[in-house]
């Protein structure tokens, strides 16, 4: 059996703005692959109320991760509630327990949005805790003695909330998946006049590819592109190592230095 990669981002679709062809090319190279929203993503309508938000957008999910054939874990908070708290790490460590991934794509630390930061910081201390028998999960889920290692994909819109951009330490070429990236995208139909009329998003697709693009130029290299900056591997690896770059080798473009 291939790695395990656990992809945890905030919301119902930032999956597949900021790491769905990185995914893809990992399932593609036979990694079996998890898909977590920590948030239910049930503030994202202006007609519907939230708990019929978060039943349209958890379908919405679920199709997404279908289709890339990755298993999927539900959410365990509201749209504005992912907070740093013991509770909601908890149940995030039960899903890293039971995923017992090799890889996890997380947000990045620094974005624009405290729901992204903190489902990070989340994922981050579920990570670090997967291995540690005092600490519970919620459920329970046994302890995971396996290394991990954790990338962290740029914010959205590759600004952080003070406007710097972040330098990735490598990127990924996902030039040759961007039309299943869109195609994936493409089922949180929901999205569409939400992202419009509160995001000025005038085609979430179209967005979708502008970002891919603009990392793309980033890198110098690629047309289209996702960028990734590992986390440090003290307490999740007994040894500095990069199975993400040495999976996708032929796809990645690694800034010197």
């Amino acid at each position: 059996m291939g790695s395990v990669v656990f992809a945890v981002h905030a919301h119902p679709d930032d999956i597949e703005f900021g790491c769905a062809g990185t995914l893809m090319l990992l399932k593609d190279a036979g990694c079996q692959v998890h898909y977590m929203t920590v948030a239910r993503g049930d503030a994202g309508s202006m007609e519907l109320s939230r708990k019929a938000t978060a039943r349209v957008r958890e379908k919405e999910a679920r199709n997404a991760a279908s289709f890339l054939g990755a298993q999927f874990h539900p959410a365990i908070a509201n749209d504005l509630e992912i907070f740093y708290t013991l509770d909601l790490i908890q149940k995030l460590l039960a899903a890293v327990r039971e995923a017992a991934p090799d890889i996890m794509l997380i947000p990045s630390l620094e974005d624009y949005m405290e729901d992204h930061m903190n489902a990070s910081r989340l994922a981050v201390s579920a990570a670090f805790c997967r291995a540690m028998p005092n600490i519970l999960s919620r459920p329970r889920r046994a302890p995971v003695q396996r290394d991990v290692v954790l990338y962290h994909a740029l914010p959205h819109g590759l600004k952080d909330g003070m406007r710097r951009q972040p330098v990735p330490e490598f990127y990924v070429d996902v030039t040759d998946v961007i039309d299943r990236k869109e195609k994936m995208l493409s089922f949180h139909e929901s999205q569409k006049a939400w992202l419009d009329k509160t995001q000025g998003m005038n085609s979430y697709l179209a967005s979708m590819r502008e970002g891919s693009a603009a990392v793309g130029k980033m890198s110098g290299r690629f047309k289209y592109a996702e960028g990734w900056r590992r986390h440090n591997h003290l307490g999740l690896s007994e040894r500095e190592t990069d199975p993400l770059g040495e999976l996708l080798r032929d796809s990645i473009h690694r800034l010197p230095g």
